[in-house]
């Protein structure tokens, strides 16, 4: 089953998260992930206000998006990420049956 990274921040020095993003696109491909977004657009429809940058990555299974978090290359380049901006980043994997969802999980 697919796996997908949803991941939040608030970035206080672009200059610096720029090195973090011009080079994260090809570690994701060592691991056959990719986006789905990438600091697109975001409206909020209900709740409060969403004020920060949104990236949703896909891989195709958890342990391929494991293995690029802990990538080595991945987790040097993070350290820009982290000295940049502030945020979360989320992992869930997606399942084949999503018609009747366990509102308990």
């Amino acid at each position: 089953m697919p796996a997908y990274f949803i991941c939040t921040m608030t970035i206080h020095d672009p200059e610096t998260y720029r090195k973090y993003t011009d080079h994260t696109p090809a570690t994701l491909a060592r691991y056959g992930g990719r986006f789905l977004t990438r600091g697109d657009l975001v409206t909020t429809e209900e709740g409060p206000a969403f004020g920060e940058r949104l990236v949703i990555l896909e891989f195709p299974d958890r342990a391929a998006a494991l293995a690029w978090h802990a990538d080595p290359e991945y987790q040097r380049l993070s350290e820009f990420r982290r000295a940049a901006s502030t945020g979360r980043m989320i992992l869930q994997e997606g399942r084949a049956d999503t018609a009747t969802p366990d509102p308990l999980v």
